[in-house]
């Protein structure tokens, strides 16, 4: 597989698995396509590691990066002030 071809699956997943980590908590977010892209593939890394330490393999499933990457997205609402329902205030 050429590199080209890697980052673009790579981008498609992580929008993806941000995306769907973004419908798993409600309200609005301030966020663009490539922050939920950044969102989706750190979900991603987070899953991964968590499945190495824990049973020795390298491929986490669909369901754990999408928890990963909406325990991610909750953290930033704290950060901004907000809450479950509510994503906050976006920083200026």
């Amino acid at each position: 597989m050429s590199l080209i071809a890697y980052l673009i699956l790579l981008a498609v997943s992580g929008l993806f698995v941000g995306a769907l980590a973004r419908l798993v908590l409600p309200g609005r977010d301030p966020m663009s396509i490539a922050q939920t892209i950044l969102l989706g593939l750190a979900g991603n890394f987070i899953a991964g590691i968590l499945v190495w330490v824990i049973w020795r393999r390298g491929v986490p499933g669909i369901v754990l990066s999408v928890l990963c990457s909406a325990a991610i997205l909750y953290l930033i609402r704290r950060s901004r002030g907000g809450g479950v329902t509510r994503p906050g205030t976006r920083l200026r």
